[in-house]
C-alpha cells in the first residue's frame, strides 16, 4: 500500500514538473511572437492528456480544480469592473445577447436544411455557437489592459449577460429533451437571478458598503488576508450554486461587494497566485480534451466549421457592437472578442447528449470544435488587430 502511495506520489511531482517546464518553455516561445499565455496551458494540455501522453490520471479531477480557476477568475473581475459603465450598458448586454443567440440559431437553421437537422438540434446548435468564451476574453482584456476602456467594457457586458442567459438556456434544453424540469427548479433559478440582479443595484445605489469594522486589522495581517477573500469569492459562488444559478456569476458578485467595500488592493495581492494557477490547470484541462485522432480523422469538416464559427460569430458580434455606438475599429475589434465558443458550452453539449439531442460523433465534434476555437481565438484577435490596424492603436 505505501509503496502504491508512494508511486502516485512521485508521478504527481513529476506530472507537476513536466507542467511548469512545458509551460515556461512554451510560454517563453509565445511571449517572442506576442501570443498570450493561456496557449502554452493549452498546448501542455493537449500534450500530457488522454489523448497525448496520458499523464493526467483523473481528467475530472483537473476539471473540478480548473472550474476554482474560473470562479477566482470572475471574483477578480467583479473587483476589478466599472459597476457604473456596465449598468450603463445594460441594452447592449440584454439585447446584443439576444441578437447573438436568435441570429447564430437562424444561421444553423440554414446549415441543418442542408445536413437534416431536426429543429431541436438546430436550437441547439445555435445555443452552443452563441455563447463567447468568459475566461479567455477576461484573462486577455485584463493582460491588455482594457477591461477600463470602452471597448472593453462593452465586451464584458454581454459576456456577463451570456453567463446570466446559461440557465435558461439548460431549462430549455432540458425542456426540447423531454426532461421533468420542476416548476420549483425554474422558480429556484428564477429567484437567484433576481437576487443577484438585487445584489447589482443596492451596491450600485450605495457605491460604498461599510461591511469589516475589523478591515484595518486585515489589512495588516496577510494571512487573514488570504481567507477573508477566499471566503467572499466562494461563499458567492455556493450561494449562487444553491439556486442553480453559474457559481462564477456568484463569485463575481462577490468580487463586486470587496470593490464596494474598498479591499480591492490587498485581496489581489493575497490572492493573485491562487488565481494563476488554478486558471492554469482550467486551460490545461480544456487542452486534454483535445482528440488528436478524431481531429485528424475530422480534419476537413472541423477546419471549415472552425472558419464558419470565426466568421459568423465575428460578423454578429461585430454589427452589434457598431449599432451601440462603437466605432468601427472598435467594433470589429470587439467582434474578434467574441468570435470562439465559450466554456459554457460545454455544459450545453453535455446536457444535450445526456438527453440524446446528439449523438456520440455530434457530440465528439461539438466538444472538439469547442476546445479548437477556444486554442486559437488568441491568434484571431491578434490577427484582427494586425488587419484592422498596422500603425495605429485600435483603443484610442
Amino acid at each position: 500500500m505505501d509503496l502504491i502511495f508512494l508511486s502516485s506520489f512521485h508521478s504527481s511531482i513529476t506530472l507537476i514538473c513536466i507542467v511548469g517546464l512545458g509551460v515556461v518553455l512554451s510560454g517563453f516561445l509565445l511571449s517572442k511572437i506576442k501570443q498570450p499565455t493561456l496557449i502554452a496551458y493549452i498546448l501542455i494540455g493537449v500534450l500530457i492528456g488522454p489523448f497525448g501522453l496520458d499523464l493526467l490520471g483523473e481528467q475530472e479531477t483537473m476539471m473540478h480544480i480548473g472550474e476554482l480557476g474560473i470562479i477566482l477568475l470572475f471574483f477578480f473581475i467583479g473587483m476589478e469592473i466599472d459597476l457604473y459603465s456596465f449598468i450603463g450598458n445594460w441594452r447592449l448586454a440584454v439585447f446584443g445577447t439576444l441578437g447573438q443567440i436568435l441570429l447564430s440559431i437562424g444561421a444553423m437553421g440554414a446549415i441543418g436544411l442542408l445536413f437534416g437537422w431536426n429543429n431541436t438540434r438546430i436550437v441547439v446548435m445555435g445555443f452552443v455557437i452563441a455563447l463567447s468564451s468568459s475566461a479567455v476574453i477576461f484573462k486577455l482584456l485584463e493582460d491588455k489592459k482594457l477591461l477600463d476602456k470602452k471597448i472593453g467594457q462593452n465586451v464584458s457586458s454581454i459576456l456577463l449577460a451570456q453567463d446570466i442567459a446559461i440557465a435558461p438556456i439548460l431549462i430549455l434544453i432540458s425542456i426540447f429533451g423531454g426532461e421533468d424540469t420542476s416548476t420549483e427548479s425554474i422558480l429556484l433559478k428564477i429567484t437567484g437571478g433576481v437576487l443577484i440582479i438585487g445584489t447589482i443595484l443596492y451596491i450600485y445605489i450605495k457605491k460604498e458598503i461599510s461591511w469589516l469594522p475589523f478591515q484595518k486589522s486585515i489589512m495588516r495581517d496577510h494571512e487573514l488576508q488570504v481567507f477573508l477573500a477566499l471566503f467572499f469569492c466562494f461563499a458567492g459562488a455556493v450561494i449562487a450554486g444553491l439556486f442553480g444559478i453559474s457559481e462564477a456569476l456568484g463569485a463575481f458578485v462577490g468580487g463586486l461587494v470587496m470593490h464596494a467595500g474598498k479591499a480591492t488592493r490587498w485581496i489581489h495581492d493575497a490572492i493573485h497566485s491562487f488565481r494563476i494557477l488554478f486558471v492554469a490547470v482550467f486551460f490545461i484541462a480544456i487542452g486534454a480534451q483535445i482528440n488528436i485522432t478524431f481531429l485528424m480523422d475530422n480534419l476537413l469538416p472541423l477546419g471549415l466549421s472552425l472558419v464558419i464559427v470565426f466568421v459568423l460569430n465575428h460578423t454578429i458580434n461585430a454589427l452589434i457592437l457598431r449599432a451601440y455606438n462603437n466605432s468601427w475599429k472598435e467594433a470589429i475589434f470587439g467582434g474578434a472578442m467574441l468570435a470562439q465558443i465559450g466554456e459554457l458550452s460545454f455544459l450545453i453539449c453535455i446536457t444535450a447528449f445526456n438527453l440524446d439531442i446528439l449523438t456520440q460523433y455530434a457530440y465528439d465534434f461539438t466538444i472538439s470544435l469547442i476546445s479548437l476555437t477556444i486554442g486559437i481565438s488568441p491568434f484571431w484577435i491578434v490577427l484582427t488587430e494586425k488587419l484592422s490596424s498596422r500603425k495605429q492603436k485600435i483603443i484610442a
